[in-house]
């Protein structure tokens, strides 16, 4: 694949995660039952989402994967337009691989449950350094 085809994924990835991010957000602040991923006990966004470990520092977890998706995305489109920031992406995603393992495993061993936003931004993390770690294999891209 390709060093622009790689670039490419990782800004379509991240719109995507970015947007998983912005649903789990809206969940996190709501205070109905969210009937779309709270299927029971072992699989309940609500759960997930409403617990004391959904924020960090006082910061909704899912606000931070909003940012670091946009981040990422603007990254990779800097570096598609010949800024290389290959770098920087690589590190914003293993970043964001540590933190999204670390609160799956949160999910898993504290609280039991599973939410599948989450899991649906860690399978969009996992895809993203994958991607990235591509891109640092590649020929540079000609201006």
């Amino acid at each position: 694949m390709s060093r622009r085809a790689s670039l490419t994924a990782i800004i379509v990835l991240s719109i995507l995660g970015l947007a998983i991010s912005s649903v789990s957000l809206v969940n996190h602040y709501g205070t109905g039952k969210s009937s779309y991923c709270s299927f029971s006990e072992n699989f309940n966004c609500d759960i997930v989402n409403r617990s004391i470990y959904s924020q960090f520092l006082g910061v909704p977890v899912a606000l931070i994967g909003i940012v670091g998706y946009v981040v990422l995305a603007v990254l990779a489109w800097l570096t598609r337009r010949g800024n290389d920031q290959r770098g920087f992406i690589v590190a914003g995603a293993l970043v964001g691989l540590a933190f999204s393992l670390h609160l799956t495993y949160v999910e898993k061993y504290i609280l039991a449950t599973w939410c599948i936003l989450c899991l649906s931004s860690l399978a969009v993390i996992v895809l993203i350094t994958i991607f990235s770690l591509a891109t640092m294999r590649s020929e540079p891209l000609s201006s």
